[in-house]
């Protein structure tokens, strides 16, 4: 099978590799990132790319935290408790912390960033979703808050450490204004701003007076590059520090290259083929196995995505909470998926449609693999690129898709509910084509449930049902990647993109 694309990315990466080397090297204590995106804003709840996360991380902190190790830890809080049968939670709140403008850190700053999150500025934006279970914050005291809840909410703790909930200063915003806000941040965190050009860079500078500790570096200056040829070329010449856009098929050039590390870890990213189980031969839960059988998943990671990634059994990675390591994938068999194809009836040229996303390079590839592996079972298969706000607000919540369609999901949650509950509830934009009320009650019950085992046995099984109704063709967790110059030291590779540069120090 041609895998053009991947040929063509290998012959960039030799073009790459032929960048001139000559420019100066980064300033002591100066890191510098390369991120994809500018999100236009960096106040909390305007955005929720990753690429805002990546840097202003270093400039917020959350209740809780959560690290590259991916255990949840004390934050702004210390301490937390259920009451009134969880209907409340009480955070104990570390003291004489400061933003960086001197204002201080109290039970009303709380408050106030929720008030603000949960009301009509929080609405404008897309993070006040994620928060709804909260009912309203109560002060107790200067240094004690309760969250007094509408509904349960089992990953509420985990969403307090990232995003939309990063504590804010009341009297800045309050002064300046929401407009000046969204680019001139202050928080609380290991680092302060100092200048943003938008498109271009975001420079932060060491804040000595954190709670966590003053950070060992000087400076952090993140760049906003959108083309990952151009990335590398920069690490490469050293004008930065950290490349976070390697695609696979330039991953040899960094790993070549003496001065820099390929850093290349489990993420959250997954990818699957979701079936259309009303219309077409996919209607059919045999046939639906069949295609997952169908497809060597094995040799389109190891084509494609050059062994950075792994086989997936459900639409997580392993890291996800809810992940079960006895659930494992249908194997790859041409014969048995040709036999229980004609079992089922459908004839030799059956069309399957593959809808995907237009402008992803990669899947370009896997959507090519897997139809050649489709027209090996006896089907007729076909490739419909759609632009990505297309296919995602239109073709898939309106059930207009094809047999299958492209889904790559994230979650930097870590938690199955994350994806199963917006992936197969009724009623759910992603979910255009079932109404299973056995998998609806199992979804909603675990979102009541705070017990960690108990609510990891349902997710457990929730993976099971949807693996055993063959709703996707589960394909691959990619790895998230990283090109690093060897002069960074103790740099902690986050698998979610959010970095802290704390601890980091340079050679």
């Amino acid at each position: 099978m041609k895998l053009s694309t991947t040929l063509k990315a290998l012959g960039l990466a030799a073009a790459v590799a032929l960048a001139p080397l000559a420019a100066p090297a980064q300033a002591a204590g100066t890191v510098t990132v390369a991120i994809a995106l500018d999100p236009g804003s960096w106040d909390p709840i305007d955005t929720f790319v990753v690429d805002w996360s990546s840097a202003a991380n270093n400039i917020f902190d959350g209740l809780t935290a959560r690290g590259a190790d991916m255990k949840l830890k004390p934050g702004l809080a210390t301490s937390w408790e259920f009451l009134d049968n969880n209907s409340r939670i009480r955070f104990k709140l570390r003291e004489n912390v400061k933003f960086h403008n001197g204002e201080p850190f109290n039970a009303e700053a709380v408050k106030f960033t929720f008030d603000r999150l949960l009301g009509p500025e929080g609405k404008k934006g897309p993070q006040q979703s994620n928060y709804n279970s909260i009912d309203r914050v109560e002060v107790v005291d200067a240094s004690t808050v309760d969250f007094v809840m509408k509904q349960p909410d089992p990953v509420l703790l985990t969403k307090l450490a990232g995003y939309g909930a990063m504590i804010v200063p009341p009297k800045y915003i309050q002064e300046k204004g929401d407009d000046y806000f969204n680019t001139h941040p202050v928080g609380t965190g290991p680092f302060k701003f100092v200048s943003y050009e938008p498109k271009v860079s975001l420079t932060l500078e060491a804040f000595p007076e954190h709670w966590g500790g003053a950070p060992k570096l000087d400076k952090l200056v993140f760049r906003m590059i959108a083309e990952a040829n151009t990335q590398i070329a920069e690490l490469q010449a050293g004008r930065i520090d950290i490349a976070t856009l390697i695609p696979f098929g330039l991953a040899p050039t960094v790993e070549k290259d003496p001065k820099l590390s390929l850093i290349s870890i489990t993420g959250p990213t997954v990818v699957a083929l979701r079936l259309n189980t009303q219309n077409g031969i996919t209607k059919d839960v045999n046939v639906r196995k069949a295609l997952i059988m169908g497809i060597d998943r094995d040799a389109i990671i190891k084509a494609v995505l050059l062994g950075h990634g792994k086989p997936i059994a459900s639409f997580q990675a392993d890291l996800s909470f809810g992940y079960d390591p006895n659930l494992k994938p249908l194997p790859f068999d041409l014969a048995k998926a040709k036999q229980m194809l004609q079992q089922a009836g459908v004839q030799p040229g059956a069309p399957i449609k593959i809808d995907f996303r237009g402008n992803d390079a990669t899947f370009r590839e896997v959507a090519q693999a897997a139809a050649g592996f489709l027209q090996a079972l006896g089907l007729k298969p076909s490739l419909q690129p759609y632009e990505t706000p297309v296919l995602l607000n239109d073709i898939i919540p309106n059930g207009k898709t094809g047999e299958a369609w492209h889904n790559a999901w994230g979650g930097w949650t870590f938690d199955y509910d994350n994806t199963a509950y917006l992936m197969y509830h009724s009623g759910e934009k992603w979910n255009p084509y079932d109404k299973d009320p056995k998998l609806d009650a199992m979804l909603e019950k675990q979102r009541s449930i705070y017990d960690v085992k108990e609510r990891e046995k349902i997710l457990q099984e929730i993976a099971r049902y949807v693996a055993d109704n063959a709703l996707e063709i589960p394909l691959y967790n990619q790895n998230t990647i990283y090109g690093v110059n060897k002069r960074l030291k103790n740099f902690e590779p986050p698998a979610d993109r959010r970095f802290r540069f704390t601890d980091v120090t340079v050679e």
